[in-house]
């Protein structure tokens, strides 16, 4: 099996997700520059994957401080955190995992500076262990709101790639399904502009043996229509306190079809990727991206030059187009504001 993200012989090794799916190629971090580069060009990507990937970029800096001195080792360990912190803006799991090793070195700090190295590392790799049994538990939960013969909708990336690795969020569920002998089948949307769902989802079912059907995001309606979809699960890159979702842009179109069929909607999330700081969907910051990603199709132009491209990588799905949230310690169902209050 596929390693997503590891830390191995004091470096960040990751699989590179932009060569996939015509090249299973690992990438090696020897630095925190080069993880935050890793990060921001998605060759990492999935706010699960994020936040372990930076606590690793984070352990990996701590190493090149050069000092004994808590003081000032803290304050380059600082710089190295937020340096990490800018490759991003939507994903939460980035800042948590950020915030949980500065946690780990404060707590720590009456140490000499070289162990303190250690326990961050030891806090990088335990990171991503969770993350694995994470995964797993939301798959359990969540697998019991599928039902035998259910064919599943599933948008952008939320499989093992898009985490630590091995299950996954949304189709960390589809997978526990898969386990226990229901007959499941999958239809994976492209995601424009960057094909996640083509490139990595498709990937992913295709080598566990999971029926997947390919399709471009417009015709998610029609097959909807056709009455050949019973439930659409994603993954989140970011929930508010209320439920209101961030996820992959077209998401939120997707809830629209989902709802208007009375198909129901599932978010499949780690509580991580919950902000709780944040009330509403309207105040979470939408990242823009490259807009070669619009203009541009495998390096090969294929939109006029001087065109004006809009390109933002998410969208927000507000709670009341979402069945329930699907998380590692139960099933959140509406009202979410209550239910997520509960769960903090």
């Amino acid at each position: 099996m596929f390693k997503t993200v590891e830390y191995k012989d004091g470096k960040v090794r990751l699989i590179d997700q932009t060569r996939l799916p015509l090249e299973e190629v690992y990438v090696e971090c020897d630095n925190y520059q080069d993880v935050a580069r890793a990060i921001k060009i998605m060759q990492v990507r999935g706010a699960p994957a994020i936040g372990v990937t930076a606590a690793m970029g984070v352990a990996l800096g701590a190493k090149s401080i050069v000092t004994k001195d808590f003081a000032e080792f803290y304050k380059e360990f600082v710089k190295i955190c937020d340096h990490l912190s800018g490759t991003r803006p939507t994903a939460v799991n980035l800042f948590w995992a950020i915030e949980r090793m500065k946690l780990v070195a404060n707590k720590n700090k009456g140490k000499p500076v070289e162990s303190i190295k250690d326990v961050l590392e030891k806090e990088a790799v335990k990171i991503r262990e969770e993350d694995i049994f994470i995964n797993k538990a939301m798959g359990n939960y969540g697998q019991e709101l599928i039902e035998n013969g259910d064919t599943i909708l599933t948008h952008c990336n939320a499989g093992a790639l898009a985490t630590a690795g091995e299950y996954g969020t949304a189709l960390g569920v589809i997978k526990v399904a898969h386990e226990k002998g229901k007959k499941i089948k999958v239809y994976a949307d492209e995601t424009r502009p960057f094909l996640q769902g083509a490139r990595l989802t498709a990937w992913e079912l295709v080598k566990e043996g999971i029926p997947v059907r390919l399709i471009t995001d417009n015709m998610a309606g029609y097959f909807m229509w056709k009455g050949e979809i019973d439930k659409v699960i994603v993954g989140a890159d970011r929930i508010a306190a209320n439920g209101d979702t961030a996820n992959k842009i077209g998401t939120y179109s997707l809830s629209i079809l989902a709802k208007e069929h009375n198909i129901p909607f599932y978010i499949a999330a780690p509580l991580s990727t919950i902000d709780i700081k944040i009330s509403d969907g309207s105040k979470i910051p939408i990242e823009e991206r490259n807009p070669q990603e619009v203009t541009h199709l495998s390096g090969k132009r294929i939109a006029p030059e001087g065109v004006e491209v809009a390109n933002p990588a998410f969208d927000v799905t507000p709670n009341k187009n979402i069945s329930v949230i699907i998380t590692e310690k139960g099933i959140i169902k509406p009202p979410f504001a209550d239910g997520i209050k509960n769960l903090f």
